[in-house]
């Protein structure tokens, strides 16, 4: 008999790590062998052959279609009145946490969610982010075009001009490559919400939340910091050591998940790759990424760190034109497929989720005379 088992405490695997708490159809990680698939399908081949919308369709629907087309929507009056009360020195965590919120404060949104309200949610909420940059910049919100998909849509919203294709692609590649991930944190945030019973928007702006913490969903820009100091390989080689000997973490490489590498970041490099004017960032990032993988192998021959999504979506952000503050908010974007597909699948079999706990505090005693 184990002590566990002599005793009645049973295990605690500190954040919840290797703990199985539910069961998915819609997406599988694979860590040990750098595959990634919704609901089936390859991370790879949905990049080179699907959009975004159409791949947020598959996560609601489980129907695959190519040609879906998922517009941005109009930001409603009552959340836009909220984003222009907001002051410009607002963080866009805060400002899209804040917006679906509000439209959430303004909604009918009858549990269970339905598809109808996923995709409402998820199209309006690059207008509202837009809407905030803009703000912020003291210029007036772009209203969407409907001929547009979500995230060429999205581009266009932000500057005020159309991106050519290549940006517009590369964009929505980052935002496939981010829709969905398991039972990441702020996705198991949002079933645990959704557990309650409570609608979607809380369940989405709890999930934004949780987003919003650097271990989750801050890492990309730190990336960029990073790339700033690495001018070159040969730089990149000095850098990377000392980093490493000072006990520093290396933004962009190793994950929680993945031991190979991560097949997000191989997708994303490939779609990044073939834009008809590489950004800068992006030459950087492909001259040091084989330096520090040599490096890292060297210092940490016991554990394979390997490239992460992070390490290319930094530069593909920066290339695409978006501010490095502007990074978690766009990936809380791309999420909202994922979100609001965990959503669904949480209620159509619904069980409260409620963990149990080991006691660790003192043992039952009288209060003091």
């Amino acid at each position: 008999m184990t002590d566990a088992a002599a005793t009645g405490v049973r295990p605690y695997s500190p954040g919840l790590e290797g703990v199985i708490a539910g069961e998915t159809s819609l997406s599988l990680v694979d860590g040990e062998r750098g595959r990634l698939l919704y609901r089936g399908y390859r991370i790879g081949d949905l990049v080179a052959h699907g959009t975004y919308p159409a791949i947020a369709n598959l996560l609601w629907s489980g129907d695959w279609d190519p040609t879906h087309h998922l517009p941005t929507a109009a930001v409603p009056p009552a959340v836009m009145t909220v984003l222009r009360t907001l002051p410009s020195t607002t963080k866009p965590m805060d400002a899209l946490r804040t917006a679906v919120s509000a439209w959430g404060a303004t909604q009918d949104l009858p549990w269970p969610p339905t598809i109808e309200q996923a995709t409402t949610l998820t199209a309006f909420t690059p207008s509202a982010l837009a809407a905030f940059a803009r703000l912020r910049a003291g210029q007036e919100p772009v209203e969407p075009d409907p001929a547009l998909d979500l995230t060429e849509g999205f581009l266009y919203q932000l500057t005020g001009s159309r991106p050519d294709t290549g940006t517009a692609r590369a964009l929505d590649a980052y935002f496939i490559v981010g829709a969905e991930h398991g039972f990441n944190a702020s996705t198991f945030t949002a079933r645990v919400v959704t557990s309650t019973r409570s609608d979607i928007a809380s369940a989405v702006t709890a999930a934004i939340g949780t987003m919003k913490g650097p271990l989750h969903g801050g890492a990309p820009s730190e990336v960029v910091d990073q790339l700033s100091q690495m001018k070159n390989a040969t730089s990149a080689e000095a850098w990377v050591r000392d980093a490493i000997d000072r006990g520093e973490r290396l933004m962009g490489f190793g994950h929680r998940v993945y031991r190979a590498y991560d097949p997000r970041a191989a997708a994303l490099r490939k779609v990044a790759e073939g834009m008809a004017h590489r950004p800068d960032w992006l030459e950087r990032a492909i001259e040091v990424e084989d330096v520090v993988l040599r490096v890292l192998a060297e210092k940490h021959p016991e554990r394979p760190l390997k490239t992460n999504v992070e390490f290319y979506a930094a530069p593909v952000l920066m290339g695409v034109g978006l501010a490095p503050d502007l990074f978690p908010a766009a990936f809380s974007l791309a999420r909202h497929a994922g979100w609001t597909a965990h959503a669904l699948e949480q209620s159509a079999d619904n069980r409260l989720i409620r963990p149990d706990v080991n006691y660790v505090g003192p043992p039952e005693r009288d209060l003091p005379a």
